[in-house]
């Protein structure tokens, strides 16, 4: 629903938003342009009847004084038969520069208050502001969902490109896009006589006006008793009319002044509302504010980006949900599969499941998890592919499932299987996939298998899974879904750097550089020094599609694309199709990869200790932490290998960097020698140092198998125990981030 109430006014209003928010944006850089070309007196420094003293001195034909609410003082006089404006100094009363608002400024403003359609077009723009509050406050609403919590909403951001873009500007604009959203309205409100603006009728013309001879301007007590910084607007009487008044508006009130003695007439002070609404109108327009408009027309400029990248979002979430053929019935499959996603990137595994089981001789009912039937008269099979939203909550296909699972009556129950999908990075990984476990446990559903989860939509686990469900079947059973990629790059490889084929491990350091484009395009690159390679960073991923298999496989970044190669440490497996390929590669030889961002594990700004921690190749990224650690910030490293003598990965290197101190320490264990020992074991050798550096704000970047992963987590907790701290703790401060494969 909330996702809901967000798209659908966006969705709406996109282009109307986008074309108010330009504009607007536009209209905010007047008030600092016309502030900075404005002089502005002290407050008490001259008074209205000295301004309009010294005016005479140059417009003898004056006929009204204006005060802008940026400062400017604007003199419209007569000359003839023609009538001018000017701006002035209002220290001398000199012209400086004709005064007259330029067609494109008329425009701009009739296009952001009216739509260029007037009455109608001021209705319209009305609403408009209302969809903007309305997003604003979803938005910021589905935010701390997705973050976790209102607690974490400066946490790093997850995602896509777009979702990433979309959510940072909103986080960063939020507040100018709520003010102008709020005043907006207030505004539009105000036009169309639904609240008050303030303004009641004029003052009532005076009756009594002394006979006389018009008095000096610069004597007029109620002139001289008005502070400039206060004038609105004064208008002079008729030439020779001495039965006419000055007109006079100020910050105050409206009144009327006699020309003869200069005593106030007929005056009426503005009421709380009005000094409410000449607020609200600065604080919308900048005028008067010009720091804030220059601010609000920054946050109004990321409007337009945001109703670009939620578009993309909104058909990349349509594009993702795909068809599913020979959906059978609920009450006539044999087998049942629900989903619970968010973004709809988990319905593409549930199509793969649902067209192998298709071939296994099942008939197959696929659905969302919150239409989940009461009864399932037939189904023997139930298996529930679920992805977890923000802090361990349903995702929004399922958030109104283990409300329909307590109705759930029926007497025949199939057995369940459920299979979570999520980022190891958040704290609470597949919590909804193991919630939704539970509940069908403790409601006396039967367990076909255990819990298992996948990675970061990751196919090889999601092919294994399918292994251990094509058991149930008696049959192999082939799962096969590879999300979509980025488009590749060919790369050929210029150097490798073997280790461990004395230990059983052979392990290569393999680096490669972007094939050079032949042509005239190719030339002309490589001439301003661009050596063609995507960008990236220390940690990202490479995808690389093995001969003979759809699914890429994915390997840890050990450089940056400024080192002006790409690096990755790669361990040949016996049955393992991309490392032999990577392993047989030889200098000059070419593959197509892709780059895949992870920006959630690199080190973070600012000059606190980072803690490497990894195990044989996870070392690739943690070198390429250290190779960029160009600020020489404390940078710990604890790693494990197999044997020095056969697998020290990257020790040349290493040593380098703690000869230049790009590398504070190194701490490495080994195995299979004598009184072996493994990289946990060090840290808790250090358990006070570790203590010391995490209670100065140290971060901790591990990298390496999932069990030694585990392994690195127990002995944190017991590290970190005397100090009331878990890794659970660290991970939501962001300062626990892991790679593991």
């Amino acid at each position: 629903m909330l996702r809901q109430l967000h798209s659908l006014p966006g969705l709406i209003a996109a282009i109307l938003l986008a074309a108010l928010a330009l504009s607007g944006a536009i209209l905010s850089v007047d008030p600092a342009l016309e502030r900075l070309a404005t002089t502005i007196p002290a407050h008490g420094q001259i008074s209205v009847a000295t301004l309009a003293d010294r005016v005479a001195q140059h417009y003898p034909n004056v006929e009204q004084i204006q005060r802008t609410s940026s400062g400017s003082i604007i003199v419209y006089y007569s000359q003839g038969d023609r009538t001018g404006a000017d701006r002035i100094d209002p220290l001398s009363g000199q012209g400086i520069a004709p005064y007259a608002l330029s067609a494109f400024s008329r425009w701009m403003k009739n296009l952001h208050r009216s739509l260029l359609a007037g009455t109608p077009g001021r209705a319209v723009a009305g609403m408009t502001a209302l969809a903007m509050l309305v997003l604003c406050l979803s938005g910021v609403a589905l935010l701390a969902k997705r973050q976790g919590g209102w607690r974490h909403m400066a946490r790093p951001l997850r995602g896509s490109f777009s979702q990433r873009w979309h959510a940072e500007l909103g986080r960063i604009a939020i507040i100018g896009l709520l003010l102008s959203a709020l005043t907006g309205m207030y505004m539009s409100a105000a036009t169309f006589g639904l609240i008050s603006d303030g303004l009641k009728s004029e003052p009532d013309f005076p009756v009594q006006i002394t006979a006389g001879p018009a008095a000096p301007i610069a004597t007029l007590p109620a002139l001289l008793a008005t502070d400039v910084n206060d004038l609105r607007e004064l208008v002079y009487p008729r030439p020779d009319s001495p039965e006419d008044v000055y007109s006079l508006r100020t910050a105050q009130g409206d009144g009327y002044v006699d020309q003869a003695t200069g005593t106030l007439l007929s005056y009426q002070a503005h009421d709380g509302i009005r000094s409410i609404y000449e607020l609200i109108y600065r604080l919308h327009t900048g005028e008067g504010l010009w720091w804030l408009g220059l601010l609000l027309g920054l946050c109004a400029l990321s409007v337009p980006v945001m109703s670009a990248t939620g578009v993309v979002m909104w058909w990349q979430r349509r594009r993702s949900m795909p068809r599913i053929a020979n959906n059978s019935g609920p009450q006539s499959a044999d087998t049942v599969i629900l989903v619970g996603s968010e973004n709809n990137s988990t319905w593409g595994f549930a199509k793969a499941l649902h067209n192998a089981l298709l071939q296994a001789g099942q008939r197959v009912h696929t659905a969302p998890m919150n239409l989940l039937a009461t009864e399932y008269r037939q189904a023997q099979h139930l298996f529930i592919l679920t992805s977890t939203y923000g802090d361990g909550n349903a995702p929004a296909s399922a958030n109104q499932f283990l409300a329909r699972l307590d109705k759930a009556s029926g007497a025949h129950k199939p057995g369940f299987a459920v299979l979570g999908f999520g980022d190891r990075q958040f704290p609470k990984f597949c919590q909804f996939a193991r919630d939704t476990q539970d509940a069908l446990l403790a409601r006396g559903w039967g367990q076909l298998l255990e819990l298992d989860t996948i990675d970061r939509q990751s196919a090889q686990e999601f092919a294994r899974w399918g292994q251990v469900v094509g058991r149930l079947f008696d049959r192999e059973l082939t799962l096969q879904y590879t999300p979509q990629h980025p488009r590749t790059h060919v790369l050929e490889l210029v150097s490798r750097v073997d280790y461990g084929t004395q230990v059983g491990a052979p392990t290569s350091i393999l680096r490669f550089a972007a094939v050079a484009r032949q042509g005239i395009i190719g030339q002309l690159k490589r001439l301003i020094g661009f050596d063609g390679l995507p960008h990236f960073e220390a940690g990202d991923l490479v995808g690389i599609v093995p001969s003979g298999s759809p699914v890429p496989r994915f390997y840890s970044l050990a450089s940056g694309s400024k080192d002006g190669f790409l690096e990755i440490c790669v361990r040949r497996h016996p049955q393992g199709l991309c490392s032999q390929m990577l392993h047989d590669l030889q200098p000059g030889e070419r593959i197509d990869a892709f780059i895949q961002l992870n920006p959630n594990f690199r080190p973070a700004s600012g000059k606190s200790s980072i803690i490497l921690i990894g195990a044989g190749t996870g070392i690739g990224p943690l070198a390429g932490f250290i190779r960029n650690n160009k600020g020489k910030y404390p940078m710990y490293l604890y790693w494990g290998g197999r044997d020095p003598a056969s697998d020290f990965l990257y020790k040349p290197e290493l040593n380098e960097y703690l000869a230049d101190h790009r590398l504070t320490q190194l701490h490495a264990a080994f195995s299979r020698v004598k009184d072996g020992a493994y990289v946990q074991d060090r840290l808790m050798d250090d358990a006070m140092q570790m203590r010391q550096l995490i209670e100065s704000g140290a971060q901790i970047l591990v990298c390496g198998s999932r069990a030694m992963a585990a392994s690195i987590m127990q002995a944190i907790n017991e590290i970190l125990a005397p100090l009331g701290l878990d890794v659970e703790t660290l991970k939501l401060q962001g300062r626990y981030r892991e790679d593991v494969f």
